[in-house]
């Protein structure tokens, strides 16, 4: 199964700018760090990535 990893159109362009991968795996939907593309990786479900990226939305994870 060949994974593909992807990254947000508005991370820009540079290679060297740090973001956040996704990909979609057989276990659920994987997350890693665009700069260190062979460290660790985190496999959240669906719903779970939703909750994150609804709470993102909303600004509950902003610092104060």
């Amino acid at each position: 199964m060949t994974i593909y990893w992807r990254k947000s159109s508005r991370s820009g362009s540079a290679t060297d700018e740090a973001c956040v991968e996704l990909a979609v795996l057989p276990e659920g939907v994987g997350v890693r760090d665009s700069k260190d593309p062979d460290g660790g990786r985190l496999i959240v479900n669906r719903t779970q990535l939703g909750s994150l990226m609804q709470a993102i939305k909303e600004g509950a994870l902003d610092r104060a």
